[in-house]
């Protein structure tokens, strides 16, 4: 099907149909009939590459590429490093896209053959689960396409897949909403893998989040295509850059320098409130490039919304944005989802209780800014409780491993200081720390877990990040004197490297996570630094940044974390600051009524990040009070299955804790199964996971006795079921 551009300032590409003979106007975008294949608004096309997996290799030309694996195959993707550029400092388009594939695959599961890479999942591993000796790759056409609302700003990327064992006699349509921050190939290892392998049409969508990074000294942004050029020369194909004039991106230089800028924090669009309706979008664009793919001039739109299945499956931010999508599907275009770990915004915790064996749960139902600024106060001092104690050099024991421990102790004397915490020691002090955690929504399983979490950054990034967001803050804001750039071992901010800008649309996922840009406390003592060296002022003392801690907990809950009084204002945060925040967390609420569409919440009983009773067991019994008997969503809580599969190759995680990407898949396969042949689906239940044990970085291997599938009847003692609004949680 040949492209060819229209005629402007804007690049975009749009179908010809003369290889179809096109000779009426149904063909050609008119129809006698009155029906016609209509680009959905908003939707301006990129590209549509045809890759035909001929060879497998580091090639990263299309002819030497697929739809999954970049052309590299399993071995490939399993391999500890990425495929090669040519050019390191200038790499191509097709370069990027292969690596990028590589490293999203990589980043949400584990890609080591023990964790059960080749054997439980993998390309080699066919939709049926017999594991073969190929290297799964998987030929077919890509669409890329941009949405936008006529600013220029939204610029959310979506790639159809379309694999050539596509069946049009019983056509699909697997939605996949990239997880975390990550760009469009976020969810290649969730939604892409197993739909490509279903012969399904794949829609995969960054969701307006994406490797989008303005590096304000220079000008330079990722264009759509990943390639960095200058904010001028990328032009319409920019993919995000900062709302800033030139002089105040001078004069933010001049005080501020070799700052970044991200596109998820600082985007001013607040894009998690429209996560699901990017995800129904990208529904209907697959649909679009179907029937302009298999159109024919007497049919010109054969594929529709009643003849094409439609499900949605994602992880994580997937996960919240595949339900917020079948929360807000007016047209019902999508008949059922799955959604693994996801991040549920509840709109309340009233009305609704979770009840673990015979123990109510006291905290609930809280949203992600709220749990997640709360506990990046909190978790460096909780890791250093008695009950949190982990006894071996690992990953999992972080903040031991990276001499973190003085900073974490300094955040316990801190906490003292300002009356937030208990205790004369930093024993008794931790101890009140963590017991503050399980308060607020945080169980047992985690108490080890906060810090491995707290130090591998993710506290300090999202609530960097999300505050920002909300509030619609832009790069010079400076919120709670945060801001984001590189730096180096000492914390110390320094230039961006001009590779790692140049690789970043492959090797970032989107956050502040350091590759390349890492959370900046302006204000620390001394000068800037990163955030595990900053110095707060009100203490004097390195405590991994107090004072930006608490300035952001202030931004959620509006009170002084200190004194409890109310934000002014002439406070810091200022009451309007924290207004705005507050209003973009009300704009992401889900409404946990999915009006019943049948849908499966699989989430792991050890998840840190995201923990069940703010999220999955909230969003269950929320749901249930609102649907009642109408209801069809089912809830899979996995026991020693936490947030990261992509941890379980870390010494440490690799012992304890079992994959929960298996569940993902079997969710996916029950719940075609119930679309396709009507088999009723599996009932809400605990799975128990058994850990793999080893020695820290060299766990026994994975078999699938450590990952028992979920039963359709589950026994009596495994069920999740509900007395009167509460959810019952087994043991």
């Amino acid at each position: 099907m040949p492209l060819k551009k229209n005629p402007g300032s804007v690049t975009r590409l749009h179908w010809t149909l003369t290889a179809m003979a096109c000779a009426t106007l149904a063909a050609c975008g008119g129809s006698s009939h009155h029906v016609t294949n209509e680009l959905p608004q908003g939707i301006t096309e990129i590209s549509a590459t045809q890759y035909p997996a001929t060879k497998v290799g580091a090639g990263a030309s299309a002819a030497e590429q697929d739809l999954l694996t970049g052309g590299i195959g399993k071995t490939g993707l399993g391999a500890a490093a990425a495929p090669a550029y040519a050019d390191a400092a200038n790499p191509t388009a097709a370069e990027l896209r292969r690596n990028a594939l590589y490293s999203n695959y990589r980043g949400i599961l584990d890609p080591t053959p023990g964790g059960g890479y080749g054997t439980l999942y993998g390309p080699n591993v066919t939709a049926k689960g017999e594991v073969t000796q190929a290297e799964g790759l998987i030929p077919g056409r890509e669409y890329v396409a941009v949405l936008d609302d006529g600013t220029g700003r939204k610029q959310t990327v979506i790639a159809v897949q379309v694999p050539d064992s596509f069946d049009r006699k019983n056509a699909c349509i697997v939605l996949g909403p990239s997880s975390g921050s990550r760009g469009v190939y976020g969810a290649i290892g969730t939604a892409g893998e197993w739909g490509l392998k279903k012969g399904c049409a794949v829609a995969l969508t960054d969701a307006g989040k994406g490797v989008g990074l303005h590096n304000l000294s220079d000008d330079t942004v990722n264009k759509i295509n990943g390639q960095r050029a200058t904010r001028t020369a990328a032009g319409s194909l920019s993919f995000f850059a900062a709302q800033l004039t030139d002089a105040a991106r001078t004069a933010y230089n001049a005080a501020f320098p070799n700052r970044v800028a991200i596109k998820h924090a600082q985007s001013q669009q607040n894009p998690e409130k429209s996560w699901g309706t990017d995800t129904i979008a990208a529904g209907k664009y697959a649909l679009y490039v179907l029937n302009a793919l298999y159109g024919k001039p007497d049919d010109p739109v054969p594929f529709d919304k009643n003849n094409t299945l439609v499900i949605g499956g994602s992880a994580s931010n997937g996960g919240a944005a595949v339900l917020r999508a079948a929360e807000q599907d007016k047209d019902g275009l999508i008949d059922g989802v799955v959604a693994s770990e996801p991040v549920t915004e509840m709109p309340t915790a009233n009305g609704y209780g979770i009840q673990v064996g015979d123990t109510a749960v006291a905290g609930y139902g809280k949203t992600l800014a709220d749990y997640t600024t709360y506990g990046n106060i909190y978790q460096p001092c909780a890791a250093l409780a008695p009950e949190a104690a982990i006894n071996e050099t690992s990953i999992y024991n972080y903040i031991t491993l990276t001499a973190m421990t003085a900073r974490a102790t300094a955040r316990c004397d801190g906490l003292a200081a300002k009356g937030l915490v208990s205790g004369a020691t930093t024993a008794e002090r931790a101890a009140d720390a963590l017991a503050k955690l399980r308060a607020y929504g945080w169980s047992k399983e985690n108490d080890q877990m906060h810090n491995a979490h707290y130090a591998l950054g993710n506290g300090p990034i999202l609530s960097g990040m999300y505050t920002m967001a909300y509030g619609r803050f832009g790069a010079d804001a400076n919120l709670c004197n945060t801001s984001f750039g590189t730096a180096n071992a000492t914390g110390d901010v320094i230039p961006a490297p001009a590779a790692a800008l140049a690789q970043s649309f492959a090797t970032a996922n989107g956050t502040a996570n350091g590759t390349p840009a890492t959370v900046i406390y302006n204000d620390s003592v001394g000068g800037a630094k990163s955030w595990p060296f900053a110095v707060s002022p009100s203490t004097g003392v390195a405590d991994l940044g107090l004072d930006n801690a608490l300035c952001q907990h202030a931004l959620v809950s509006g009170v002084n974390p200190q004194t409890g009084a109310a934000l002014t204002a002439d406070s810091t945060p200022s009451k309007s600051q924290s207004d705005a925040v507050r209003a973009g967390i009300a704009e992401v609420h889900h409404s946990a009524n999915l009006k019943g569409k049948p849908a499966i919440i699989v989430a792991g009983r050890s998840d840190a990040l995201v923990p069940v009773n703010n999220n999955a067991r909230a969003y269950t019994a929320l749901n249930q009070t609102l649907e009642g008997s109408k209801s069809q969503l089912r809830y899979i809580e996995v026991t020693n299955a936490q947030h990261f599969d992509a941890f379980l190759l870390f010494g440490g995680f690799d012992t304890r804790f079992v994959p929960l990407h298996p569940y993902f898949n079997q969710a996916m396969d029950a719940m075609w199964d119930h679309l396709k042949n009507k088999t009723a689906l599996p009932a809400s239940q605990v799975v128990h996971g058994t850990p793999r044990g080893g020695a820290p970085g060299a766990a026994t291997q994975i078999t699938q006795a450590n990952v028992p599938p979920f039963a359709l009847s589950p026994a009596a003692a495994q069920q999740i079921g509900f007395a009167g609004n509460s959810i019952r949680i087994p043991e």
